[in-house]
C-alpha cells in the first residue's frame, strides 16, 4: 500500500500531465524528515502529521512553481535530467538540515497492539496503513472520474490547448495534481517512519520499485497501480523469504532482487502498455 501511495502520484503526473518526475522519492523522504520534526516539536502525533502534510504540500507546489512548470512543454529528457538533479540537491539539502545519522519515530501508543485479522493477531499499525491507503484511493479515483475538477483534469490531459481556450487555467490544475500526487507521497513517507528509519536518499530506491509498478499496472491509471502495487509488493516479499530457503542464500537473494523486473519484462511482452492502460482514470 505504501507503494501504491506512491504509484498514484507518479502515474499522476506522468499520465495526466505527461511529465516525468524522477524527485517523487525525494518528496517521500522529506515528508519522513518533517514529520520526525513536527512530533518532536509539537509532542503529538496526529498534529505533526497534519503540520508535516502541509509543508509537504507546500515543498510539492514550489518544486512544481520553480522547476516543473518551465519543463512542461520541454522533452521527457530535459525533465529527466532536471529532476535527476533535484534528487542529488534534496538529498544534500537534508544532510545541510538533518544531517547524515538516521533518524526515528516510534510507533504512537494507540495503534502499537494488535487487532484480531481473521483469527491471526496482526499490527494495529500496519493494518491502519492499509486502511488509509485504500480509503485515499477510493477518494482520489472518486476525484478524478466523477467530479467536475476530475473532468477538467482529464481535459487536460488530452486538449490542453482547447481547455485553456475555454477559460480554464489549466496552469493551476496542474499545481494541484502535482501538489495531490507529492501529498500522497509525503504521507506515504510519513507512516512509514514508524517502521524503518528516515535518511537522506530513502526514497531512492523506493522510486525505482514505483516506476516498476507503474509500468507494470498502466501509466494514467489508478486501478493499475493498486494492481501493480499489490503484485509488486506480494511477490518481492515473498521472494526475498521462498528463494533464498530453496535456492540457498546468495542464488536466491539474486532471484529475489530479479522477480519484480522479470515480471515487468513479462507483462510488457504481453501488454506493451500495462494490465490497464488509461485512456481515463
Amino acid at each position: 500500500m505504501m507503494l501504491f501511495l506512491m504509484a498514484v502520484g507518479v502515474t499522476l503526473v506522468f499520465g495526466i500531465m505527461d511529465t516525468v518526475n524522477l524527485s517523487h522519492g525525494s518528496l517521500l523522504m522529506f515528508g519522513g524528515f518533517f514529520v520526525v520534526t513536527a512530533v518532536e516539536f509539537t509532542g503529538s502525533f496526529g498534529f505533526g502529521l497534519l503540520l508535516a502534510l502541509v509543508a509537504s504540500a507546500a515543498l510539492a507546489v514550489l518544486v512544481e512553481f520553480v522547476v516543473m512548470r518551465p519543463l512542461y512543454r520541454r522533452g521527457h529528457l530535459d525533465q529527466v535530467l532536471a529532476t535527476f538533479g533535484l534528487i542529488l540537491f534534496f538529498n544534500e539539502l537534508a544532510v545541510v538540515i538533518w544531517g547524515r545519522a538516521p533518524l526515528y519515530l516510534s510507533i504512537p501508543k494507540f495503534l502499537s497492539g494488535q487487532i484480531d485479522l481473521l483469527g491471526v493477531p496482526y499490527p494495529a499499525y500496519r493494518f491502519t496503513i492499509t486502511v488509509v491507503a485504500a480509503l485515499l484511493g477510493l477518494g482520489l479515483y472518486f476525484l478524478i472520474s466523477r467530479t467536475r475538477t476530475g473532468m477538467l483534469i482529464r481535459a487536460g490531459a488530452d486538449k490542453r490547448i482547447v481547455v485553456e481556450m475555454m477559460g480554464v487555467n489549466i496552469s493551476r490544475l496542474y499545481t494541484l495534481i502535482f501538489a495531490l500526487g507529492g501529498v500522497l507521497a509525503g504521507l506515504a513517507g510519513m507512516m512509514i517512519v514508524p517502521l524503518v528509519s528516515v535518511q537522506s536518499g530513502m526514497g531512492d530506491p523506493i522510486l525505482i520499485t514505483t516506476l516498476v509498478v507503474v509500468i507494470i499496472g498502466g501509466i494514467g491509471s489508478i486501478r493499475g497501480a493498486l494492481v501493480g502495487a499489490l503484485l509488486v509488493g506480494v511477490l518481492d516479499t515473498f521472494g526475498r523469504i521462498l528463494f533464498p530457503v530453496y535456492f540457498g542464500t546468495g542464488t536466491g537473494s539474486a532471484l529475489a532482487n530479479m522477480t519484480i523486473y522479470i515480471l515487468m519484462a513479462g507483462v510488457l511482452l504481453w501488454r506493451p502498455r500495462g494490465l490497464f492502460p488509461a485512456t481515463a482514470p
